[in-house]
């Protein structure tokens, strides 16, 4: 028996589900709050930018630096390699992990001490290293780097953030920079971490104060000079979302953590988990011949995903309008795709939700008779 096929397009309502929600809920969308900085910028794990204020000024970021330095050095030197610190390393001030000339430390030690107690020093003897003895080598592939990821408002000029002429960024390359940084294992892990230990005893604390105190937070850094003032870039995940921000030029650190939970939050809120496909809903029923009951096509599972509030959902159904028997329980039979936008949110086959057996030859016989009489009784009538 010939099959065709059925496609079937349907606008759906963005937050119809697993709860129901009101309409009221998928159209509306929030104003963003007051955020105590002088520049911020939110982005939505589906990339969409949520909010932002000055967020292309080019601005000095402080140790958010630390996040490429970081990402620089795990491309170029292995966590087991053995770094010897130098006196221009060691000699470097403000925040420190008081390393001293001629130690030696594992790349691992050093990056978890660059990352989580945001040392200064650290991040110098991983530049010195990576550089191979130069700096300003490192600095380069830095640069390299940012060009890589799109950085276009960021030039380094070294590799632990300290005010220096030409050392800028802005709240939107400090987001991308976070978003990317947090995709590698070693960072993540890192960030995730409340204290470092090195070796001889000695352990810090980290300098992101909500790590413990705002349990959506995933990880972040922190940054401080006189140019850039308090400032963070971090990543937030609560009921099935990430998002992730940047806030720079606070007046305080209490302000900037303020300010940052505050937009972390606002984005987190900005998004709603959706029934994208309902595994109680007969998508579609398939004629099965010879006088044989239709099938229903269902999805074997239910899937639910998360949105952001207005968005609207587009559902693709493809299914055969016959099929050919024996049907068999959880047999595929179609499928079914829904969108938000052009991004494919979730996808699932159909399959039958029962079985359909085929009849014998006495069975098809006695349907062709019947067919055939109807048919006569229609041309006679």
């Amino acid at each position: 028996m010939r099959r065709a096929l059925l496609a079937v397009v349907a606008l759906l309502a963005a937050l119809a589900a697993p709860v129901q929600a009101s309409s009221d809920d998928s159209t509306r969308t929030s104003p963003p709050p007051r955020i105590g900085a002088a520049a911020w910028y939110l982005l939505g794990e589906d990339g969409a930018v949520l909010a932002e204020r000055n967020a292309r000024q080019r601005r000095s970021i402080a140790s958010i630096t630390k996040l490429m330095t970081a990402i620089v050095t795990l491309e170029h030197a292995q966590l087991s390699d053995d770094v010897s610190v130098s006196p221009r390393a060691s000699g470097v001030g403000e925040s420190t992990v008081y390393l001293r000339t001629g130690e030696r430390l594992s790349v691992a030690d050093l990056l978890r001490a660059t990352l989580i107690r945001s040392a200064n020093d650290a991040a110098q003897a991983l530049a010195f290293h990576v550089g191979r003895g130069s700096p300003s080598r490192f600095v380069g592939l830095m640069n390299e780097k940012a060009r890589e990821l799109g950085l276009d408002d960021t030039t380094f000029a070294n590799s632990h953030g300290l005010d220096a002429p030409g050392h800028l960024s802005s709240a939107r390359d400090a987001t991308l920079l976070v978003r990317y940084a947090l995709g590698v294992p070693f960072i993540r892990d890192a960030l995730d971490r409340s204290s470092v230990s090195l070796p001889g005893g000695r352990t810090y604390p980290t300098t992101d104060d909500l790590l413990e105190s705002w349990s959506p937070l995933v990880g972040g850094k922190t940054g401080h000079t006189l140019n850039a003032g308090w400032s963070e870039a971090a990543a937030a995940r609560a009921g099935g979302a990430t998002v992730y921000g940047t806030v720079l030029g606070s007046d305080s650190r209490a302000g900037r953590n303020d300010a940052l939970r505050t937009l972390l939050g606002y984005g987190l809120a900005r998004y709603r988990r959706v029934m994208a496909i309902d595994g109680t809903r007969v998508y579609a029923e398939a004629e099965t011949g010879y006088g044989r009951p239709q099938v229903e096509l269902v999805a074997p599972r239910t899937v639910v995903r998360t949105l952001r509030e207005g968005s609207s959902l587009v559902e693709r159904v493809v299914v055969p309008t016959s099929v050919a028997l024996p049907v068999r329980k959880g047999q595929r039979l179609g499928r079914v795709e829904v969108y938000a936008g052009s991004r494919l949110l979730a996808s699932s086959n159909l399959v039958a939700a029962s079985d359909v057996s085929e009849p014998g030859l006495l069975g098809k016989a006695a349907w062709y008779a019947q067919e055939t009489a109807t048919e006569l009784w229609e041309l006679v009538s």
